[in-house]
């Protein structure tokens, strides 16, 4: 039986691609270059924020990334005003996660934001110390896909990554699952089609997270 459950953040338990698309293109205005819609959006995150604004810039054109230093850094603070920014946990989310807590199952996230800003999502969708443990980038440990997080993450709780389940919506997400050896959880709510995280095997797919109360029935 499972003992630990880590999510990934963004369109895994909170909906965040409205707050990500504004400061992206906050960002681009503010570099002269245009907007990334909001499809692409969320082709160009799960892997942190500073291949999300190398791959917009590509994206409109700016192949030498020729405004890459000035963009990283005015996404940093516009991010940082914007990350709440019509944010919302989804439908079915919470329910789960008090499953979980009910049946004292630990559950922590895991995310490529910063730790501030993860910080910030999580206790505004959860409030403050719901979640047993919440690790962001910027602490010294690689970001996903490495699975350095998802090790720390178990170590934390002293349980064996074999009792641990994770749960992700990209490909970045089935790579640092199936790299740490957990049990890998396909969420189709998210950010990125059912197809392509099918092509990682995943242990489960689900498309609702009541679909996940089955895996521990």
């Amino acid at each position: 039986m499972y003992q630990c459950c880590i999510f990934d953040l963004d369109g895994t338990i909170i909906d965040t691609i409205e707050s990500i698309t504004h400061s992206v293109n906050l960002t681009m205005k503010q570099v002269g270059m245009g907007a990334v819609d909001q499809d692409h959006v969320k082709v160009f995150v799960g892997d942190g924020f500073k291949k999300l604004v190398e791959r917009s810039l590509i994206y409109l054109g700016d192949e030498k990334l020729l405004h890459y230093d000035e963009a990283l850094d005015i996404y940093e603070k516009v991010f940082e005003e914007n990350c709440l920014y019509k944010i919302k946990p989804y439908d079915g989310i919470l329910d789960l996660l008090l499953f979980l807590k009910e049946r004292g199952i630990k559950i922590a996230v895991l995310t490529n934001k910063s730790h501030e800003r993860g910080m910030e999502c999580v206790e505004s969708c959860f409030g403050t110390g719901f979640f047993d443990l919440i690790t962001g980038e910027g602490n010294g440990i690689a970001c996903k896909p490495d699975p350095a997080g998802a090790f720390y993450t178990a170590d934390y709780f002293h349980v064996s990554p074999s009792r641990c389940l994770y749960l992700g919506d990209t490909n970045t997400d089935m790579k640092t699952g199936i790299a740490a050896g957990m049990d890998t959880v396909a969420v189709t709510w998210g950010f990125r089609k059912k197809e392509e995280l099918m092509k990682f095997n995943p242990k489960y797919m689900a498309d609702h997270p009541e679909k996940i109360k089955e895996i521990f029935a």
